[in-house]
């Protein structure tokens, strides 16, 4: 690697994974360990985000690990306080978390949309209030929070709370990079298109189950949904992870405010 992120202290949210292989957050924390930083590892399943910082310090890098569920302030007030105690300072807060709740504005139930709105949105919220006090005293930081292109544009998937906490987070994005860069805090957002990891293959599966076309199976889902990307591939893990980097570094150093959409193209052609 090329040292990027050299010297610089990371938090990740969500850095575990909810199942074999990698998911953006740990693809996230262990990329971000390549480039050099050192990286605190949280997640709600602590298991998860140990196997994440193994990865990192087998590699020779520099990671530690606290549980904790980033929609719960005083969980997060810990996982800040940790970081601080351990590395002294922030300089990258990854925002990664996020879940689905099926149903559109008449299925969805009200508590499916307060959990999803809380770990979605004001996890976003909670991890900005308490990082960017520090980042002005320190005169610099980079935020980066995960949207998705469904903010953008109606994926043809009935599950309304999701695209509306990511359509927030994009406004959030913006409104903190206005009010925080004379403090040199930039705020991005990555808007990551149909992306192989296990969270969505999960969710995948679970929308198939529900489905009425008996005939329909995850292998053909997958190829319905490649045929209509026009780099004709789903994204994975590691291209939201280099896009990570790159708002994480100094070569982004004059961009703020921006959502990075990561689709192949997907989103140029939807109709």
């Amino acid at each position: 690697m090329t040292d990027k992120l050299k010297n610089k202290i990371a938090i990740v949210t969500g850095a575990g994974s909810i199942g074999p292989g990698w998911g953006n957050g740990k693809a996230t924390a262990v990329i971000f360990a390549r480039e050099g930083a050192k990286v605190l590892c949280t997640d709600i399943n602590e298991e998860a985000a140990q196997e994440t910082a193994n990865i990192i310090t087998d590699e020779g890098g520099v990671a530690s690990v606290i549980s904790g569920d980033v929609s719960k302030s005083d969980h997060v007030q810990e996982i800040i306080n940790r970081c601080l105690d351990e590395f002294g300072r922030i300089d990258i807060l990854h925002n990664n978390v996020g879940i689905v709740k099926p149903g559109g504005a008449a299925e969805q139930s009200e508590d499916d949309w307060d959990r999803a709105m809380a770990v979605n949105l004001k996890s976003v919220f909670l991890t900005s209030k308490f990082c960017i006090p520090q980042m002005k005293k320190q005169k610099g930081g980079s935020i980066i929070n995960l949207s998705s292109i469904s903010a953008l544009r109606y994926l043809g998937i009935d599950y309304v709370s999701y695209p509306t906490s990511k359509a927030a987070i994009n406004q959030f994005t913006k409104v903190s990079a206005a009010q925080y860069g004379p403090w040199n805090i930039r705020v991005n957002a990555i808007l990551p298109g149909f992306n192989r990891t296990p969270m969505v293959d999960h969710a995948v599966i679970e929308m198939l189950k529900n489905n009425s076309d008996e005939t329909m199976t995850i292998e053909k889902y997958l190829k319905w949904r490649e045929d209509k990307i026009p780099l004709r591939r789903w994204g994975d893990a590691w291209d939201i992870a280099k896009a990570a980097v790159f708002l994480a570094s100094d070569d982004s150093s004059y961009i703020t405010g921006l959502e990075l959409v990561v689709d192949g193209g997907t989103t140029l052609v939807l109709e």
